[in-house]
């Protein structure tokens, strides 16, 4: 059981440094104003892409072993 914190920790910087990534503008700030652009849906790709589903796994890998850790 050693294992499951330092991959929580390992997990969780990862996460973070994923959400730092991300483009400002994409959010919420972007539909208020935030970007230049008249367009309200803007379609992610390349590597945009890739940092934006890498995000979605990792949090759900993040919840797994948050959960793991109260069932254990």
């Amino acid at each position: 059981m050693n294992w499951l914190p330092i991959a929580q920790i390992f997990v969780s910087i990862v996460l973070i440094v994923l959400v730092l990534l991300q483009e400002r503008s994409s959010g919420i700030s972007g539909v208020l104003g935030g970007s230049g652009e008249n367009s309200f849906y803007q379609t992610r790709r390349g590597l945009e892409n890739i940092i934006f589903w890498s995000t979605i796994v990792f949090a759900v890998v993040f919840a797994a072993l948050a959960l793991i850790g109260l069932v254990l």
